[in-house]
């Protein structure tokens, strides 16, 4: 398996970029050309996308404020305990695209995230994290005050 150099990551946001800026790409497209779930319209169709039903764990950390402001711009970190975590995503229940947040976990590297979102409504904030082939998730209640997607 072939690791994934920064430079090669560079490399690949370059030509991205430039296609992009041709106009031989659109934004949407470079965004989510490989990201199952963005697309989905509820939680349930999101988690499908994702590879199914999820099992409750203690072992994953949300990290939200219990009021956000601002729901344009919500604070949300997770760290999973659980080991062999390969993946861990974000999914805001009330969300007109519930998927906000897919992180790929390298080997050896710790297994934590820290992300801004937009909430258009007070939810749930959910963390499923994939772990050895297997989905894991926890969730969080987060009330905001002056909505962020389209409100």
């Amino acid at each position: 398996m072939k690791t994934t150099t920064r430079r090669d990551i560079l490399k690949q946001g370059g030509l991205l970029a430039m296609l992009v800026s041709c106009g031989m790409l659109t934004t949407q497209q470079a965004l989510a050309a490989d990201a199952p779930g963005f697309d989905a319209k509820t939680l349930e169709d999101a988690l499908k996308a994702l590879g199914g039903k999820a099992v409750d764990s203690k072992d994953i950390v949300i990290t939200s404020p219990d009021i956000a402001e601002n729901g344009a711009v919500v604070p949300v970190a997770v760290t999973s305990n659980i080991p062999k975590t390969q993946e861990i995503y974000i999914l805001v229940e009330k969300n007109p695209n519930p998927l906000t947040a897919t992180f790929t976990i390298p080997d050896g590297t710790e297994p934590f995230m820290s992300v801004r979102t937009k909430m258009g409504q007070s939810s749930n904030v959910y963390a499923v994290v994939k772990a050895d082939g297997k989905l894991y998730s926890a969730f969080r209640e987060t009330k905001v005050t002056l909505g962020g997607c389209g409100g």
